[in-house]
């Protein structure tokens, strides 16, 4: 019996998603400090009467813990936390899109510790910030760097040399940023030296900045993602804030 099938106990953890199972269950996608993303049962969870109804909420911080041989564990207890304020209005859409970003690109039962406190620092910054941009593309860089796909925003990659600030550059898939000029063709996507160096220090100030750091993520995390949209972006995108 291996460490991750053994019963847990409370284990610090936020739910990304749940949904029916039978008449009275959830089945709950929780994403967990120590275990990362960790498919549950709550037994019951519906039922009037039941421990775990109005616990297993998104964007609360919770201990769980659980049991069971199988890859569907049982939970058999939350306990709320406390301490952080939930995000609300587009701060609220913002951190859906964050929870369906995990649970698209994670390996169930594959522990990420430092990509748990991002999520968590990401999650207490949507609640207060009104420019969610920043927060939303630090986290995208920060869940791609642990996962292996960091994001190349110093140095070209053909020639290692820094990126300059006045020239274009193609970014391509799994390489990075190969500097454009008259004789090249891109084959990825074109963007700023001046973009990739502002995203690398967070500086979002500069609108055309904000611009192509959206099409440069969403192009590289569609990679990943595979031909299935995201809801949470398309909300957004009706929305014209993402």
């Amino acid at each position: 019996m291996t460490a991750d099938k053994q019963r847990q106990e409370a284990q610090p953890a936020f739910v990304l998603h749940t949904y029916p199972y039978r008449e009275t269950s959830l089945i709950v996608e929780a994403f967990t400090r120590n275990f990362g993303r960790v498919p549950l049962i709550a037994k019951g969870a519906k039922r009037p009467k039941s421990a775990l109804r109005g616990l297993l909420l998104a964007f609360q911080p919770l201990q769980l813990s659980w049991g069971g041989k199988s890859e569907l564990r049982t939970l058999y207890k939350a306990e709320w936390q406390g301490g952080q304020m939930p995000p609300h209005g587009t701060g609220l859409i913002c951190g859906f899109y964050l929870n369906e970003l995990l649970v698209r690109l994670l390996h169930r039962n594959d522990p990420h510790e430092q990509l748990f406190v991002y999520y968590r620092e990401a999650l207490a910054a949507l609640s207060v910030q009104k420019d969610y941009i920043p927060i939303l593309r630090c986290f995208e860089q920060r869940l791609l760097q642990e996962l292996g796909y960091a994001v190349m925003l110093k140095h070209e990659v053909a020639s290692g040399k820094p990126i300059d600030p006045n020239k274009y550059y193609s970014y391509e898939i799994e390489r990075g940023p190969v500097e454009l000029n008259g004789s090249s063709q891109a084959e990825g996507l074109p963007v700023r030296g001046k973009t990739l160096l502002e995203m690398e220090q967070g500086d979002y100030s500069d609108i055309l900045t904000r611009q192509q750091s959206k099409h440069l993520m969403r192009y590289i995390l569609n990679h990943y993602l595979g031909e299935q949209p995201l809801h949470t972006r398309q909300l957004l995108k009706d929305l014209q804030q993402l």
